[in-house]
């Protein structure tokens, strides 16, 4: 897959402007010198490949922003609680937390004729600042000085649904519960995620190597 690296971070970029939220340009800024455009989305699953990341993002804020425009129908006044300048900023940076985990190396894998060969690829290391998921993503972009309101911080933290869950932890499992239902937003996020990782962004050799 091809990805157009400069496209996607002006497209990126414009939609987090169009928010006139006050602290953008900080966020932008501090991401770009992380590195988060160049990024993988993953290691090994989906848009594993340089700029992934960034199209991930993308991804979820398009898928994000039709379901939102969906549940005005479906139930307007559960829409009617969600901000659109909310659903684009929650999508895009819901994963900033990967800017810095992703480190370059060699793999083997198998060709088509299913030799080993080396390849390009991507290790994982959380030394950086091992603090989650979704929590190090909301933490990284109140350091950067966002104005994320609570509904925000909420869908970003519990973007990745009950896989975010510590399953030993009953105040997690209530605080995921509670968020869902007070939030509308955190159910937007959670499948604009999963639509984008598990539909928009699989590819045939995904589905050949099930």
């Amino acid at each position: 897959m091809e990805i157009d690296k400069k496209k996607n971070q002006e497209e990126f970029e414009n939609l987090l402007r169009s928010t006139k939220r006050e602290g953008m340009d900080y966020v932008i800024e501090d991401l770009e010198k992380g590195g988060f455009f160049e990024a993988p989305a993953s290691a090994g699953h989906h848009l594993n490949i340089e700029g992934g990341l960034c199209q991930h993002s993308l991804n979820v804020c398009k898928a994000g922003l039709m379901i939102y425009d969906g549940l005005k129908d479906l139930d307007a006044s559960s829409a009617g609680e969600v901000k659109r300048e909310s659903v684009i900023i929650a999508t895009l940076l819901h994963d900033v937390c990967k800017t810095d985990i992703y480190k370059k190396t060699v793999k083997k894998r198998k060709n088509k004729l299913g030799q080993w060969e080396d390849a390009e690829g991507y290790n994982v290391s959380y030394k950086d600042f091992p603090m989650g998921h979704g929590e190090k993503s909301v933490i990284m972009l109140l350091l950067s000085g966002l104005d994320l309101q609570d509904d925000e911080m909420l869908a970003i933290r519990w973007h990745m649904g009950a896989f975010g869950l510590n399953m030993n932890s009953y105040e997690d499992e209530r605080c995921y519960d509670t968020a869902r239902q007070e939030y509308p937003l955190c159910c937007i996020v959670q499948c604009a995620d999963s639509m984008a990782a598990a539909i928009m962004e699989v590819t045939a050799e995904d589905r050949e190597n099930l």
